[in-house]
């Protein structure tokens, strides 16, 4: 369970790693799904900042394990979640970025070396490309690897991770100063609240919020469950004007095994799946399959919000489109 806390409100690297394992496999075998993809892959992008930020350094920063951690170079940088590696490329120093992690799924990230395995750090393969800065969550592990990384002499930067909405202008500031770009950070935290509150501004005025429900799917896993108070949903669900069906039925957990009881406490008028989940389960056909959900008034509906899984949960510089993608289907058809 420990893995399954590792992204946005403790849950997304588990969640993101089993993603990109499974997704090739449920791919390669879609029928007719190549345009879709190839449309998926050109949207997938960041977008950086127009000027390129000259890093000032050296800088000392507080670690969010207690260290303080003094970078004095950064021409050679590892983030070890792919929210983190979308921050560092969105502010405008990709070309710095020497690896990834699994979960770095967006196209200009796509090229690099991955340096974790099943979602562990393998520090062999990151100390093999001389870093000199590393970026990783609370939860990013093993300890033992990160220790490994720190006594090489590599400073490791350990950052908070995302909750909500709140998080994605101080996760940004974050690294921003880490890389001696604060400016940089600051535009880049404006230019993503300014966006989200414009996407706010056209959710349509309505008296009764629709309850969504938030299932994390992957059907060759048979891995069927439904998002609580800390899935990392709620924030995002909330801005668009929902109500988190899980959270607000009283699950207290990040993620609970779907059963028909929670189905029906949730009540769900829409479902909130990440793409390659409903994917992994035959699309809303086998999703309705899934026991309780066809008596849901969302499985009844066919109602689902489906977003892209590496972006979903990041809370960062592209949770605009996250947000707009979420009020365009929820609302589409009023709007």
């Amino acid at each position: 369970m420990r893995r399954l806390r590792t992204r946005v409100a403790g849950v997304l690297l588990a969640v993101l790693a089993l993603t990109v394992t499974t997704a090739c496999s449920s791919e390669d075998g879609a029928a007719g799904s190549e345009p879709a993809a190839k449309a998926e892959a050109a949207a997938d992008r960041v977008e950086p900042l127009a000027d390129t930020p000259v890093p000032q350094l050296p800088v000392t920063v507080r670690s969010s394990d207690g260290r303080k951690v003094t970078v004095r170079d950064a021409q050679r940088i590892v983030p070890l979640s792919g929210s983190l590696s979308e921050i560092v490329f969105t502010l405008g120093l990709g070309e710095r970025v020497v690896a990834r992690d699994i979960t770095a799924t967006f196209a200009q990230a796509e090229k690099l070396p991955v340096v974790t395995r099943n979602h562990d750090v393998s520090a062999e393969s990151v100390l093999s490309l001389k870093p000199d800065l590393v970026l990783a969550e609370t939860t990013t592990g093993p300890d033992e690897a990160m220790d490994q990384i720190r006594d090489a002499g590599v400073p490791v930067l350990v950052v908070d991770p995302a909750k909500g909405l709140d998080d994605v202008g101080p996760r940004i500031g974050t690294v921003a100063r880490a890389l001696g770009v604060p400016a940089a950070g600051e535009e880049l935290t404006k230019r993503s609240e300014d966006r989200i509150a414009a996407v706010r501004k056209d959710i349509p005025k309505k008296t009764d919020r629709p309850r969504v429900a938030f299932l994390y799917l992957r059907g060759t896993a048979s891995v069927y469950l439904i998002g609580g108070k800390d899935s990392g949903a709620t924030s995002l669900l909330e801005a668009a004007g929902a109500v988190d069906g899980g959270a607000e039925s009283g699950l207290e957990k990040d993620f609970t095994t779907i059963t028909t009881e929670a189905l029906a406490k949730a009540a769900p008028d829409a479902i909130l799946v990440m793409s390659k989940g409903l994917e992994s389960v035959g699309g809303i056909d086998g999703l309705v399959k899934i026991p309780g959900v066809a008596q849901t008034p969302a499985g009844m509906e066919r109602r689902v919000v489906s977003i892209e899984d590496g972006v979903l949960l990041n809370y960062g510089p592209r949770t605009d489109e996250v947000l707009k993608s979420l009020v365009d289907q929820l609302y589409g058809d009023t709007k």
